[in-house]
């Protein structure tokens, strides 16, 4: 049946109207409410890269494309730019639906309501719509042409810009990988729901810290009272309370001792005098193990029963260096200068935190206040160093002296862009209060930011929030199976890791 051609303008219109009203309303929402539309793309899985260019060239191409509809001898380039934006869309939809690591949420506008599965549909109607007005239009003037010159003049231009179209968005969503993974400009992404809140429960006091987890409970030593221990099952129903039983025979003074429990044993560990205290959680009696003398450090880790890393400050260099204590070696003390790497002074420009991965049988320093981080095995010897998604590449710190030189400190607060760290499988967890482009500052208040990196893959995977408790900012964390045990100022609050994002044994 053949349409009349009133008929046919009528349809044309109508469908050209459709899409005016579609770009103009999605053009106008975006705009209204900017900043959330650019966290959006910020956060897309595919276009995180190139969210900033995105975010504006998207509504100023949707108004260029609805004036276009409205002026009749620019109608059919302006079908041919709805068909190709609207096939953009879709292929977008397509890849995130089924390539995506994880599915976002909506980019507002016309379609805010809608899931990914509707908002498929309905943009494969508008692009039937465009067809539709693009074959009526083709009939009104090429009535007079033959059949192969209606072919080429239709057929091959809508193919194009299927082709040209599906092409170049999945070219975005393959370079936003590369970019986001390796040559990352602070994009974040953020997976929904990656992390649950399981329960917390008060412990009254600020002073408690994350000593270790045993057979499924969790060991909180205490600042305050060196020798009190504070022992919950991860269900946070049975709450016990311990008192080390310290043979000090030899009355050694304690400057800032530390628990840390590594299964069946507890060391009690003081690096300023420096000395080991071991015992078994079975009875929590301690009898000294090590008394070192001049190697005091800083921070350090249990390996095993019979080893430790450190990080100490070396005297010959005056820098910080990590350090190994293995008792069932000859060379019982061994440091390397190799590992840190000094940019200003070698003491504040290396600090940072030191953990043991017993998973991965690696140690990992993470760097306070540069986007770095390096890995090494038990003999002190590099893995890789690697970087966090921060741009902060050198350490922005200002270093003033007192006692006429003898005593350096920082001139002021410097810029902290690794917080807290713990590593636990195959990733890394940092935490940050940085924020990445396109990132809502009010989430700050509300949540602690956690960046995951993938240490086999040396890569950035995705990053959660780890929401506040009880109006608390969770200050320290560890890793226990697929439970993120949080330490806030008067909190224990369990997290829990889902397996669809985390590959936790």
């Amino acid at each position: 049946m053949i349409l009349g051609e009133r008929f046919r303008t009528i349809l044309i219109e109508t469908i050209c109207l459709l899409y005016v009203l579609l770009f103009i309303y999605a053009a106008v929402s975006k705009i209204i409410d900017f900043e959330n539309f650019q966290i959006q793309l910020g956060q897309s899985p595919l276009l995180s890269a190139f969210a900033g260019i995105i975010s504006w060239l998207i509504p100023v191409l949707e108004i260029i494309i609805s004036l276009t509809l409205f002026i009749p001898r620019l109608r059919t380039v302006g079908l041919y730019a709805a068909l190709s934006l609207m096939v953009m869309f879709t292929v977008y939809i397509f890849i995130i639906l089924n390539f995506s690591s994880f599915v976002p949420c909506s980019c507002g506008g016309v379609l805010e309501k809608m899931g990914w599965t509707e908002h498929l549909i309905f943009n494969i109607c508008f692009i039937i719509l465009a067809l539709v007005a693009l074959t009526i239009e083709k009939k009104q003037t090429d009535f007079q042409k033959s059949n192969s010159k209606k072919f080429k003049t239709f057929i091959i231009p809508i193919a194009g810009i299927f082709i040209v179209s599906t092409v170049f968005v999945s070219a975005l969503y393959l370079l936003s990988e590369e970019k986001i993974h390796r040559n990352n400009s602070f994009l974040r992404r953020y997976p929904p729901h990656p992390v649950t809140l399981i329960k917390g429960t008060n412990i009254k006091y600020n002073s408690y810290y994350i000593a270790g987890t045993s057979g499924d409970r969790i060991y909180l030593g205490n600042t305050s009272a060196p020798t009190h221990v504070l022992s919950i099952d991860t269900m946070l129903t049975d709450i016990k309370t311990f008192e080390l039983l310290v043979n000090n025979s030899q009355n050694i003074t304690f400057y800032s001792p530390q628990l840390r429990i590594h299964h069946p044993n507890f060391f009690l560990i003081d690096g300023n005098v420096p000395v080991i205290f071991r015992g078994n959680i079975s009875d929590w009696k301690a009898e000294l193990y090590w008394k070192g003398n001049d190697n005091t450090f800083s921070q350090v880790e249990s390996v095993s029963s019979t080893q430790f890393v450190f990080r100490s400050l070396d005297k010959n260099s005056n820098q910080n260096v990590i350090g190994r204590i293995d008792f069932k070696n000859s060379d019982t003390i061994k440091t390397s200068t190799q590992l840190l790497q000094k940019q200003i002074d070698g003491i504040f420009d290396t600090d940072g935190m030191l953990r043991y991965n017993s998973e991965l049988d690696r140690l990992i320093y993470v760097y306070y206040y540069r986007n770095e981080f390096l890995t090494a095995d038990t003999n002190l010897k590099l893995v890789y160093h690697g970087h966090t998604i921060d741009t902060i590449s050198k350490a922005a710190i200002k270093i003033a002296s007192k006692n006429s030189g003898q005593v350096k400190t920082l001139a002021e607060k410097p810029i902290i862009v690794n917080q807290h760290s713990y590593s636990s499988g195959k990733y890394l967890f940092i935490k940050s209060d940085r924020l990445g482009r396109f990132e809502p500052e009010e989430m700050l208040k509300d949540a602690s930011i956690i960046d995951v990196y993938d240490l086999e893959k040396q890569t950035y995977e995705f990053s959660f929030y780890l929401y506040n408790y009880k109006n608390e900012k969770i200050r320290s964390f560890q890793i226990y199976k697929n439970i993120l045990i949080g330490l806030s100022e008067h909190h224990l609050v369990l997290y829990r890791l889902q397996p669809i994002n985390f590959d936790l044994k």
